[in-house]
């Protein structure tokens, strides 16, 4: 492949992941992962990558950029789902089962709506309107209950602020499946959002098992604020994607790592 087809490749990749290692761009390009690192280093002085440990992303991905749901829910899509699934299993009858707002929170949804009869406690519009429309399945059962925190919308259609936050403070629940924007090993778990941090963070408070959802892109990316320290979860759950350095991190720093 020549240099240009093989740059146009990484960015290819980079606008369609976001955040890419070099092992998987060299064995997608059949090339070394030294070449690759001399792309990437080429294409970040023309500005269209920006190098991070081990990859690439996009460049000018700023902390404070928030994409709206429609874009983030047609990406990894297969990802997204192999990790709900996953998350499905720890989920039984009767509980009560917070689920922040997200793409993968909402995959999750909708493996939930056709599962066990829960309480449902969600700041995301998209998550409450899954359940109120209630089993796709046609099957006679009694809907799970679902209780919307309510708050100031965002992007990303979660509902945020003192209004949602004080809904929370309320509660005490058994389970949180919580979405993130990015992970790191500094910054911990993050979202572009502030007030979407702190309503994330008494959701957190109110939970008795913190569970993140997040795909391996999420590696390595810093939202400008942090909702906890990686240390404050009980589980991470995302997939084979996610690079050695970040599951050797994340095995130090959580109770359990899944990986699908």
């Amino acid at each position: 492949m020549l240099p240009a087809a093989r740059h146009q490749s990484i960015v290819d990749a980079v606008q369609r992941e976001r955040v890419v290692r070099v092992s998987d761009l060299a064995q997608q390009l059949g090339v070394s992962p030294m070449t690759v690192r001399r792309d990437i280093e080429i294409l970040e002085e023309s500005g269209r990558v920006e190098r991070i440990h081990g990859g690439a992303k996009l460049p000018g991905d700023a902390s404070t950029h928030e994409p709206g749901f429609e874009l983030k829910s047609t990406q990894l899509t297969a990802e997204k789902r192999a990790i709900a699934l996953e998350a499905a299993t720890l989920v039984h009858e009767g509980m009560a089962v917070a689920l922040s707002a997200g793409t993968t929170t909402w995959a999750l949804a909708k493996e939930l709506v056709n599962g066990p009869r829960i309480t449902v406690v969600t700041n995301s519009i998209r998550i409450a309107d899954l359940f109120h429309h209630g089993s796709t399945s046609g099957a006679a059962r009694q809907p799970s209950t679902v209780i919307l925190t309510g708050g100031e919308r965002t992007p990303s259609d979660a509902l945020v602020g003192p209004i949602a936050t004080a809904t929370l403070k309320q509660l005490n629940l058994d389970l949180l499946f919580l979405g993130v924007h990015g992970m790191d090993a500094e910054a911990g778990f993050t979202t572009p959002n502030l007030l979407e941090a702190e309503t994330d963070r008494a959701f957190v408070a109110a939970a008795r098992k913190v569970v993140v959802l997040a795909d391996h892109t999420k590696w390595g990316t810093q939202g400008i604020s942090t909702i906890v320290d990686l240390d404050e979860a009980d589980e991470v759950i995302s997939d084979s994607g996610l690079s050695g350095d970040a599951q050797r991190i994340l095995r130090d720093r959580v109770s359990r790592l899944r990986l699908v």
